[in-house]
């Protein structure tokens, strides 16, 4: 249930090639992608961290301040929808470099639609598990999950809003840029 490690590394990589100061993450669990984020980004940096486990998130706490990064991330325990909105609410749009979503996947889209909004042009999102074990391409596994992700990879196939691209490291990860215009 976390994130792997060659998938943090390559969140580091892009947050360093493209300059990144700002990120999100939606579903932090037990915090090593973040910690990495953390890690990549300048000391300046931060992360908008959504989850709504204290449990889960104390393990990550921990690891952060052993880390020296705790102050980089702003830990939001509440809905992602709710933190999200509100970001939005106070003028976030078009404010953040990268982020990454690896939550509940029946709520994917409605994460993506509002990180898309918060991104820049030619900001970068990530999106964890699209091949779901490889079950979004075996049509008689009809769980809402399955069923959630299948629909939300065929929405990014056709977003004309970004660039995108499927990568099968990890549970399968999909990077898009966002487009200028």
């Amino acid at each position: 249930m976390q994130t792997m490690a060659e998938q943090c590394q390559l969140i580091a990589l892009l947050i360093a090639a493209i300059g990144a100061r700002r990120t999100i993450e939606v579903g932090v669990f037990t915090g090593y992608s973040a910690l990495w984020t953390a890690l990549a980004l300048p000391d300046d940096g931060s992360i908008l961290a959504c989850d709504v486990s204290e449990q889960w998130t104390s393990v990550a706490r921990r690891y952060w301040r052993e880390a020296g990064v705790e102050h980089k991330i702003d830990l939001r325990l509440a809905p992602a929808l709710q933190t999200l909105d509100r970001v939005l609410a106070e003028g976030g749009s078009g404010t953040f470099d990268l982020a990454y979503i690896d939550a509940d996947k029946v709520n994917y889209e409605n994460y993506y639609e509002r990180v898309l909004t918060l991104l820049r042009p030619r900001g970068l999102v990530l999106i964890d598990n699209v091949l779901w074990s490889g079950k979004v391409i075996d049509e008689t596994a009809q769980d809402k999950d399955t069923v959630a992700l299948r629909a939300f990879n065929r929405k990014l196939a056709g977003d004309a809003r970004i660039d995108v691209s499927l990568l099968p490291i990890g549970d399968g990860v999909t990077l898009g840029c966002k487009r200028s215009a």
